[in-house]
């Protein structure tokens, strides 16, 4: 039987749709988002955030968690051996690399489009007094809330991309969150002039900027950011695929 590209896309969402810890990841995910956004927005007593960068507070670590997600679909088959089950109905082997991508990329874009969406809605009507509210139509909100969802689906095509490629759940992890939490921290640490110069193309830092409602001194451009970051994902999936093609499951 002729193996077509739609069909190892559904096989790959099966995969996906019959773990239950595929949907309490995104589902931790998707309440991180709003919950953290609930709470910044109901404690914030400054005057430098705007409603939708306190809605979007928790997009680090919704960040983390939709990269788990995707990890944990890249490199579960490595850890159970049902790799080669796969690789031996897909002999073509990258058609497998592109579909995990495709399905858990698409799934966070989707859930966390509507979880970036709601976080706005459930921080807006609990929103400090001191913070001005804002409408979907005002400059940027409908760019911030869209690209939140878009760069949650970069980060889960990542998290498959690293798993693929290190073929371990924890490794994948741990790299991922040394990503996006650790270098961050670590850039800060050195001379102001580099820090400075590198801070805004780290993985994290550009990617998160589509989400800024006002760019900081120094940040890239909301969808420059973006591309940069969309950048690392697709080396990542370079990596990744040179991987899966040239050596053993």
């Amino acid at each position: 039987m002729k193996i077509t590209a739609g069909g190892v896309v559904a096989a790959e969402w099966t995969k996906f749709s019959s773990l239950r810890s595929t949907w309490v990841t995104t589902g931790i995910s998707v309440v991180l988002l709003i919950a953290f956004g609930a709470i910044a927005s109901a404690s914030f007593a400054g005057d430098n955030l705007s409603a939708v960068d306190l809605a979007l507070s928790g997009s680090t670590l919704a960040a983390l968690a939709v990269g788990v997600l995707g990890a944990l679909l890249g490199a579960s088959e490595y850890t159970t051996g049902m790799i080669r089950a796969t690789l031996a109905a897909v002999p073509r082997r990258l058609p497998v690399l592109w579909s995990k991508s495709l399905v858990a990329g698409l799934v966070a874009v989707v859930v966390m489009t509507a979880g970036a969406f709601a976080a706005f809605a459930v921080g807006s009507a609990v929103l400090n007094d001191k913070v001005g509210s804002l409408a979907l139509g005002d400059d940027g909100v409908l760019r911030a809330l869209f690209g939140a969802g878009i760069y949650l689906g970069l980060v889960a095509v990542l998290g498959v991309a690293l798993g693929m490629l290190v073929r371990s759940s924890a490794g994948a992890i741990a790299i991922l969150a040394g990503l996006l939490l650790i270098v961050p921290g670590l850039a800060a640490l050195l001379p102001n002039a580099v820090s400075e110069a590198i801070t805004p193309y780290l993985p994290s830092n550009a990617g998160s900027a589509v989400m800024a409602l006002t760019q900081s001194e120094g940040a890239l451009a909301p969808w420059t950011g973006l591309a940069v970051f969309a950048g690392y994902v697709i080396v990542t999936l370079v990596a990744a695929a040179y991987r899966l093609k040239k050596t053993d499951a």
